[in-house]
């Protein structure tokens, strides 16, 4: 059985379908349409009629691909933009009312605590995980064993609009100093694998990330996209991106930067497999 999840980002909707079976679970392929919402938001403080009929349109293509390919069971979520936007109940709803299928606003911590369902973390795990989306920026660690998660204002579309508030920055500041040792952060989202797939690198050392993203950052937007081959809505805001990475690793003693590619649509993947799957137990007295 194929199952599927649904993120709104602020960048971007992202979707991700899973082959399953009672005990496995595996990825099978992923969508993705450049949306933007976060230009709305970020300037105008809440989401236009026509962005919100682009991802009604985006929505309903996802929707009639999962019906030709029999993907019953699927989840939407909606993150940084929905969740800031004025009128995130108001689009919610007319969102919902026309594709037929709930979507669930998660918040900045919850977006956090996702990345615990990725099965390669440990408890052990000596790495900070930073999930750098559009409109927020989400941390994850362990400490004795325990899930640390922070979540900020703080994203790629929103620094790149210079919405990005100079107090987000200062708790920022002060919450990385205050962090325990790691060998390596490891970078979630589009911006931080595009990177090093240009480079062909699957981790940099510190000194060698910031000299890479000093050479991109001289090229102008069409040099971008003619050099690396990277989509328009990657190549005007991944300089923002790499940005926001160069602080956190200047702020912190780290060796390297890598990245992943689970994401906010594999750990709902995860939750909705669980769901289905543990519903088909049934416990006899």
């Amino acid at each position: 059985m194929k199952i599927a999840a649904i993120d709104i980002g602020t960048n971007a909707v992202k979707s991700k379908i899973f082959d399953t079976s009672s005990n496995l679970i595996s990825f099978s392929e992923s969508i993705r349409t450049p949306t933007r919402l976060g230009t709305d938001v970020f300037v105008d403080g809440q989401l236009s009629n026509t962005s919100i009929k682009k991802l009604i349109t985006s929505l309903k293509k996802y929707q009639n691909y999962f019906k030709k390919n029999e993907i019953e069971f699927y989840e939407i979520v909606a993150t940084s933009a929905f969740r800031d936007t004025k009128n995130s109940e108001d689009a919610r709803r007319v969102v919902e009312n026309e594709i037929e299928h709930p979507i669930r606003v998660i918040s900045g911590l919850e977006e956090a605590a996702l990345i615990a369902l990725n099965p390669k973390i440990k408890k052990n795990d000596p790495k900070l995980y930073a999930d750098l989306g559009g409109g927020s920026l989400e941390f994850f660690y362990y400490l004795d064993g325990k899930k640390k998660i922070k979540s900020f204002q703080l994203g790629a579309v929103r620094n790149m609009l210079r919405k990005d508030k100079p107090d987000e920055w200062k708790k920022l500041n002060t919450w990385l100093d205050k962090l325990p040792s790691f060998n390596s952060v490891v970078g979630i989202g589009g911006n931080i694998r595009s990177f090093l797939n240009i480079h062909n690198r699957d981790k940099l050392l510190k000194e060698e990330f910031i000299s890479l993203k000093d050479e991109l950052h001289k090229l102008t937007f069409s040099e971008k996209i003619s050099k690396y081959n990277l989509s328009e809505d990657r190549a005007d805001v991944i300089d923002y991106a790499m940005s926001i990475y160069e602080f956190v690793l200047n702020r912190i003693n780290v060796e390297k930067i890598k990245s992943t590619k689970w994401g906010v649509s594999d750990s709902i993947a995860v939750k909705l497999y669980h769901e289905i799957y543990s519903n088909q137990f049934q416990i006899k007295n």
